[in-house]
């Protein structure tokens, strides 16, 4: 079952009716490249290889196996290298396009300047009738084929960055579920296509946690644990910084007094990296966007934090008292809390679609609030902000089972009136779960609304 991604379906069919096209598509692990490809090109004539972690040569004889194996190839031939493999195939003056996935594995021993070379070359000396897609979930060595000292600056003619399905594309996995029980399954178990089609979706959040992610010999807690192994750029200190993040965002010195560095610049170089990766997050509130000292990280895939904050230090505990007593004393007493947090990006995620298909003429950012009181000596950050220029939009987004009453309403509307010189737009309330009444001057939005295709 395809699910989602029409608009990168309809780029790539748009580039591809052209011959002698070079495509790149990247994005971290199981996030459906390879899916997303062979349904674009289920009714054209393809070769499809997916590289091994060896040498050049051997990927070289691999391929060339393929090719004989479906058809192209009447019998293996020893070519020297790729580039008199495609000399040969655009000799046959066959339309085909010729995917080759994981295309960092023939890096693995072999420098990546040569490899890049040698794909420059291929390239630059014409495809002919053959269009080429190379593929790769290594995101940071994909992401340097995009700068200019790469050899291979500048030949595609498309680029696509595979992200997590959003949250109400996700959904369709388990579109019978209630709004209150998909925000759930989203919290923990994210966008990512993979991970998605593992869900029982006739069965609650807590007896997919427990066959899934709470199953070590699950390919989904397999995918959360190994997760970090797909990029070899990954920091030596990121799984210590990932459970230092666990559900949270924190401030660079709580993260460095956590972890117990050294003031010496390694965390920034290392945060760097991980949010180069889109692995973590930093998140400047929309009120302070050049303040570094307001600036706080954040875990961006679900699951992962999910993973972070249970299982990665109780491991042991795991597999001493088995999924089903893990989650009742450890997992349940605080998963609402866990999930509350995610229901903030969610809503966050909700107004960023709501500005891309046009729905927010003059909006300018979206993110958090933060304020500080002197007066009150505290501090406070609002879960959703909307940026006018200079006014804002305020919204508090609550995760509760029950309609949301007027006299909780009240009480967030009365500690915003607290704050002082405050240019507020509008002020709203986002409940999962609807509200009991409303009153005029406030914006509300339930969470019907909030998966409302």
């Amino acid at each position: 079952m395809f699910i989602g991604r029409e608009k990168e379906k309809q780029r790539l069919q748009d580039v591809l009716r052209a011959k002698n096209t070079a495509i790149m598509i990247y994005g971290k692990r199981k996030v459906g490249k390879t899916a997303l490809i062979l349904e674009t090109l289920r009714d054209q004539p393809y070769i499809y290889y997916e590289c091994i972690q060896g040498s050049m040569e051997d990927n070289l004889t691999s391929m060339t196996a393929e090719l004989v194996r479906t058809g192209v190839l009447p019998a293996m031939i020893s070519f020297p290298g790729f580039r008199e493999l495609f000399a040969y195939l655009k000799s046959l003056s066959r339309e085909m396009t010729i995917v080759i996935d994981e295309y960092p594995y023939l890096k693995a021993l072999t420098p990546a300047e040569t490899v890049d070379s040698v794909f420059q070359s291929i390239i630059d000396q014409g495809l002919n009738t053959l269009r080429l897609i190379l593929c790769g979930s290594h995101v940071g060595m994909m992401k340097q084929m995009l700068e200019e000292k790469s050899a291979l600056y500048g030949r595609f003619q498309l680029v696509l960055r595979l992200n997590d399905l959003d949250y109400r594309t996700a959904s369709k996995f388990y579109a019978d579920q209630s709004v209150y029980d998909k925000i759930g399954v989203h919290a923990v178990f994210g966008g990512t296509p993979y991970v998605l089609k593992h869900l029982n979706p006739e069965l609650s959040l807590r007896e997919n946690m427990i066959n899934t992610v709470l199953n070590e010999e699950h390919p989904v807690s397999l995918y959360a644990s190994r997760l970090l192994i797909s990029d070899y750029s990954i920091p030596i200190n990121a799984e210590r910084i990932f459970g230092v993040l666990g559900n949270g965002r924190k401030r660079y010195k709580e993260i460095e007094s956590l972890l117990g560095m050294e003031k010496n610049g390694n965390l920034a170089k290392q945060l760097k990296v991980l949010s180069e990766l889109e692995l973590v997050q930093k998140n400047n509130p929309i009120n302070y966007p050049q303040e570094a000292r307001k600036a706080s990280y954040e875990l961006n895939d679900n699951l992962l934090r999910f993973y972070f904050t249970y299982i990665y230090r109780n491991t042991s505990a795991l597999r001493m008292i088995g999924a089903e007593a893990f989650y009742d004393s450890i997992i349940q007493p605080t998963l609402i809390t866990f999930i509350s947090h995610r229901f903030e990006a969610l809503c966050r995620e909700y107004f960023s679609l709501q500005a891309r298909e046009g729905n927010l003429p003059g909006i300018h950012n979206i993110g958090t609030y933060y304020y500080d009181d002197p007066v009150q000596k505290h501090n406070r950050e609002f879960d959703i902000a909307l940026s006018w220029g200079d006014s804002y939009s305020l919204y508090e987004a609550k995760y509760v089972k029950h309609a949301l009453t007027m006299d909780e309403i009240h009480r967030e509307q009365g500690q915003v009136r607290e704050i002082q010189n405050l240019r507020v737009k509008e002020l709203g309330f986002i409940s999962a779960s609807g509200f009991v009444e409303r009153e005029p001057g406030v914006r509300y939005i339930t969470g019907d609304d909030l998966y409302a295709m």
